[in-house]
């Protein structure tokens, strides 16, 4: 993709079109503030760019018929979500439809360089099966804080050997295409606002919970990322004070007592404790306890599991609280892998959120899952891209 939009009105035109589909001259009239004449300009400029298409004729609304209006259909956009267990790798069309979807375990601990090999080989995968012959532009989610102007990670907690990483400059070397860059979380937010939960609400928390905890923050429409890129990092918010020991050097953050990797600490100790039975089977047998393990020993009535899930949603839904009596949104939205405790979770979360919020706060606020899942991230990477490539050059 080489071309751009050469002004404000052609960006608007492109991201209706990202956003609703297909559309004639005349339904796009009704959704900008152009004159008949000037909407028909910029139209045309946009064909001749080869972003958009025309796409057939339009259903009739008196007089001659138009055509409808698209994006290119070759237009391709590689998402990249990392986590910091594993890779989502997605491609879409323009209209951030998901035409190709892997998933593949990888410890963000093996430092940039294994784990770009690793994106490179699973967009290579996408790419042989037909579904891009090459990308126009790509976006990446990292579990950490992100310089965004930048596209470099800073000082990541949980990911040693990415500080400083030149992530936008080599990827975009190696995928031959531009590269956009931002925390995973963030990105978790645009892929639900795009197609999942929050498509309606210009106001809104997005909490992933995994291996971390995070927070996308959605004002206006658009991502709040705060003067240097680290807004919205709940996870190293003080819980306990004296608490224990977290990987950003502080004591008491809340990821240090309730994200994945926590969760997983807390069950062992119980298993090896002699508290569970059902966590002692599970651990015995794999050698190691997951999240994935607490939430199937809780559907089994294993009352440990069931409180450490308990205990972890109030001490979240204590934090949520505060941004709430703060932010006012209009949603919360819980995702990432320990989502996957579902209902047992979410009720505790909710029930501190409500009892501690002030009631016009949280008198009309829905507390949900996410829709998407694991393709949230790699949606919103495509968003992300999108969003620089539908901008004036």
């Amino acid at each position: 993709m080489t071309a751009r939009p050469a002004n404000a009105h052609q960006a608007r035109l492109l991201r209706l079109l990202r956003d609703g589909g297909p559309n004639s001259r005349a339904q796009l009239g009704d959704q900008v503030d152009l004159s008949r004449s000037k909407l028909a300009v910029e139209v045309d400029r946009l064909l001749e760019t080869g972003l958009v298409v025309a796409d057939g004729l339009a259903a009739s609304r008196g007089g001659r018929r138009s055509h409808n209006i698209r994006l290119a259909p070759a237009l391709r956009f590689l998402g990249v979500d990392i986590g910091a267990t594993s890779i989502d790798v997605a491609v879409t069309n323009a209209e951030l439809e998901v035409l190709g979807h892997l998933n593949h375990p990888m410890d963000v601990r093996e430092g940039p360089v294994a784990v770009f090999e690793q994106v490179l080989a699973m967009a290579a995968k996408l790419k042989a099966s037909g579904l891009a012959e090459g990308f126009d532009g790509a976006g990446i989610g990292v579990p950490g804080p992100v310089r965004f102007p930048e596209g470099v990670p800073v000082a990541p907690p949980i990911m040693p050997g990415w500080d400083g990483f030149p992530v936008r400059e080599a990827l975009s070397q190696d995928l031959g295409c531009p590269v956009m860059v931002d925390n995973d979380v963030n990105l978790m937010a645009m892929g639900e606002q795009h197609a999942g939960v929050a498509r309606s609400v210009a106001d809104f928390l997005c909490i992933k919970i995994g291996t971390g905890i995070g927070c996308g923050i959605v004002v206006g429409g658009e991502v709040y990322r705060g003067t240097t890129g680290s807004a919205g990092d709940i996870g190293h918010i003080q819980v306990e004070p004296d608490g224990r020991a977290c990987a950003c050097g502080n004591r008491g953050c809340l990821e240090a007592h309730f994200s994945g990797a926590a969760l997983a600490r807390d069950a062992e100790e119980a298993a090896h404790a002699g508290r569970s039975f059902e966590l002692a089977a599970r651990l015995d047998a794999s050698g190691r306890l997951t999240a994935a393990d607490v939430a199937a020993a809780a559907a089994a009535g294993d009352a440990t599991s069931l409180d450490l899930i308990r205990e972890g949603g109030n001490r979240v839904g204590q934090v949520i609280a505060g941004l709430v009596s703060f932010f006012n949104p209009g949603l919360v939205v819980i995702g990432g892998g320990v989502t996957g405790l579902g209902h047992t979770l979410l009720a505790s979360v909710r029930t501190q959120v409500y009892r501690r919020s002030l009631p016009l706060a949280t008198g009309n606020l829905p507390i949900v899952l996410g829709e998407l899942g694991p393709a949230a991230g790699a949606i919103g990477a495509a968003r992300l891209i999108s969003d620089h490539l539908f901008s004036p050059a």
